[in-house]
């Protein structure tokens, strides 16, 4: 098993880059094309399905690229009798690691784009439509992840994973926050990518209700998926 300190690095900076990457790109967008929305939700989507598969082949071997506390506690969950997943300590690292990686990362893109570092989202998303669709994207995130997990495909995650999210950054309300750690940090930039704090509590709640529900339907298609619960998102090399 790879050293738990090496894994937290591996969640930070992944979770980081991916936040990173997400305002980043909707910063770039406003810039570039400033009149017209569609375009800018075009431009921001293909980039984060680009960063996102990347960052997955590249930290996957070592943390399992989970990038989302969604994503972890779904592991423990899963994991439990088994003992193939996550343990509950383990659990508690991974998420304090992608929450504090993903503040690092907007603070990152603020800079990046000569943006004050420090600022806090105004952009409101209360509405019960948006509510739904991050239970929508959240669930089938967690039921690709689980299925290629549970078929032995986990390898095709990388792709699998980012298609999952561009597609639902379209058909979703929400644009597919669809993680509790890229929710959290959206907060700290307030631009094309932001959400107000006060907007953050409903979404966390969609999330993990998306979650839940991601597991119960994927647990029915594949009765025995938690024997491998250790492979989501990618399994972990050994050393």
């Amino acid at each position: 098993m790879i050293p738990l300190p090496r894994r937290l690095l591996a969640e930070f900076l992944g979770t980081g880059l991916l936040v990173a990457v997400v305002i980043g790109s909707g910063i770039a967008a406003q810039q570039l094309s400033p009149d017209d929305t569609g375009l800018q939700l075009l431009q921001n989507s293909i980039t984060t399905v680009f960063g996102l598969g990347v960052l997955i082949l590249m930290f996957g071997p070592v943390s399992g690229a989970h990038f989302n506390p969604a994503v972890s506690a779904v592991d423990w969950w899963l994991g439990r009798r088994g003992r193939t997943g996550l343990s509950a300590p383990e659990l508690g690292a991974y998420v304090t690691a992608q929450i504090a990686g993903g503040i690092a990362g907007a603070v990152l893109a603020n800079v990046m784009f000569e943006l004050p570092a420090g600022q806090l989202a105004v952009t409101d998303r209360s509405s019960p439509g948006l509510w739904v669709g991050e239970v929508v994207a959240t669930a089938g995130l967690v039921m690709v992840i689980l299925a290629l997990a549970r078929t032995g495909r986990a390898s095709l995650s990388a792709v699998a994973v980012a298609s999952w999210i561009g597609a639902a950054y379209w058909f979703t309300s929400s644009t597919s926050f669809a993680n509790p750690a890229v929710t959290v940090s959206r907060m700290f930039s307030d631009t094309f990518a932001g959400i107000a704090p006060a907007s953050v509590p409903a979404f966390l709640l969609a999330q993990l209700v998306g979650a839940a529900i991601g597991v119960g339907l994927t647990v029915v298609l594949y009765p025995a998926v938690e024997r491998a619960a250790g492979a989501v998102v990618v399994e972990r090399e050994s050393a």
